[in-house]
């Protein structure tokens, strides 16, 4: 039967016969890139409290064996529950990847359920290769279509996700467009997450990326044995815009599809915090740089920023977790000026720091025009540091470091991949190299196996 052209119907088709072949091989070794790196985000995600949550909540609810990995506890069971715990893990540390026009993080939602299902089935590399393709594509399209409006509310990482992860695992269970198209629709009536979470330092982050990695592969699933779902999913008049955008442009989900290859556009993150605090951290950074200025010779700052930096930070004045402060600009800034990095451990070791404390008191954020109506397509970095000895210094940055223009070379990405695993001890350097020499050759894999010695 053929199905009616409309946005969501191309969005479908498209994922539904996607080929390796027609990937460019650029964007096939930048998704090897970006797949290495969420290993590594995985495994320094892998002790934090709310991923062991999840996990419990998985032994308890999954089987106690299958074929699918857990990576943080590097035991076996169904897919659903691994990627579920891996999915969550993902987007703990944050330092997984962001796209920027479509604010959504793809690699969490992403890479874990088709490394479960792909290791279930018994998947190529190269099958796995080009279902996290499709997801990708996917995904950061529906961001873009869903607009500014949507971001404010919901974290589209939860809801575009969802579509996401089920456009991916459709592409491994080689779902006709039809069943691609019903797979969208339970996956996009399934999509939630709301920001709310950070004014309480709540664990609901981990939630929106193990639900919406376990979600899309029920809706795949659910697809390909026929259960049907609603064909408009995303622009129909009570589908995910309707509910969920007041800014939403169709247009945007089929951008160019087969030409533009949204994936290349995904940029790593540098710092372990937000998104939106790496622009100004960066152009702090340049200041103090150029100016040879230590934190004790900064009065104020001024990070000017975007109105969704200011929806998004605005809420977090006292940070009360490690969590939440990576969410606070004035935390990012203090371990910036006085660390000189925003990594993992300055975050642990900062959360009580009277001296971070201090600092980030004389962080505040103004909305700035220019960069405002540059955001999402671009990220601007700009801040006003004023001295103590009474010098007013200005600071800017057009491309944060990880972004496609200023991004991370293989050899920045092995060792930001082995700090990560490394960091939580959920994995030797020894079994980070063998990642890294695993995610290189993937491509010529005939079946994907499991990652870790269990």
């Amino acid at each position: 039967m053929t199905m009616t052209s409309h946005p969501s119907a191309e969005l479908a088709t498209f994922a539904s016969v996607l080929r390796y072949e027609d990937i460019p091989a650029p964007v096939l070794r930048r998704c090897e890139d970006l797949l290495l790196d969420t290993l590594g985000s995985i495994l320094a995600g892998a002790r934090s409290r709310p991923v062991l949550s999840v996990d419990k909540f998985a032994r308890a609810m999954g089987p106690g064996d299958g074929a699918a990995e857990v990576l943080v506890s590097r035991r076996k069971t169904s897919p659903l529950f691994a990627a579920m715990v891996n999915a969550a893990a993902a987007h703990m540390v944050e330092q997984d990847d962001v796209h920027n026009g479509s604010v959504f993080h793809p690699a969490a939602v992403i890479f874990p359920p088709v490394l479960a299902v792909g290791q279930a089935l018994g998947a190529s590399g190269r099958e796995l290769l080009t279902a996290a393709v499709a997801g990708y594509e996917v995904g950061i399209r529906i961001g873009e279509f869903l607009g500014r409006s949507h971001y404010k509310i919901f974290h589209t990482t939860g809801t575009a996700g969802t579509v996401a992860a089920a456009a991916a695992v459709g592409r491994l269970l080689k779902l006709d467009p039809r069943q691609m198209l019903d797979a969208f629709g339970s996956a996009g009536t399934q999509a939630a997450g709301l920001w709310e979470f950070l004014r309480d330092a709540a664990d609901s982050k981990q939630l929106h990326t193990a639900k919406a990695a376990a979600d899309g592969i029920t809706a795949a699933y659910l697809a390909q044995d026929g259960f049907t779902g609603a064909r408009r999913i995303l622009e129909g008049a009570q589908g995910l815009a309707a509910g969920m955008s007041s800014d939403a442009d169709p247009a945007r989900l089929t951008d160019r599809l087969g030409t533009r290859w949204a994936l290349s556009e995904t940029s790593f993150k540098y710092h372990a915090s937000c998104r939106h605090t790496h622009p100004a951290a960066d152009a702090l950074q340049q200041v103090l740089r150029e100016h040879a200025l230590a934190a004790a010779d900064v009065a104020r700052v001024v990070t000017h920023v975007h109105q969704g930096a200011i929806d998004v930070l605005g809420p977090v004045v006292d940070p009360r977790t490690v969590h939440q402060s990576k969410f606070s600009m004035g935390s990012v800034l203090a371990l910036i000026a006085l660390r000189g990095h925003a990594g993992l451990s300055e975050f642990d070791q900062g959360l009580k720091d009277q001296d971070v404390a201090a600092f980030r008191d004389k962080v505040s954020m103004q909305l700035d025009q220019e960069v405002d109506q540059a955001y999402p397509a671009r990220w601007i970095g700009k801040v006003t540091v004023y001295t103590q000895d009474g010098r007013e210094l200005q600071g800017r940055v057009d491309e944060p470091k990880g972004d496609p223009g200023n991004t991370l070379s293989r050899a920045e990405i092995e060792d930001k991949a082995v700090r990560l695993g490394t960091y939580a001890d959920a994995a030797s350097e020894e079994e980070m190299r063998a990642l890294i020499q695993w995610a290189w050759r993937l491509a010529d894999l005939d079946r994907v196996g499991p990652l870790l010695p269990s």
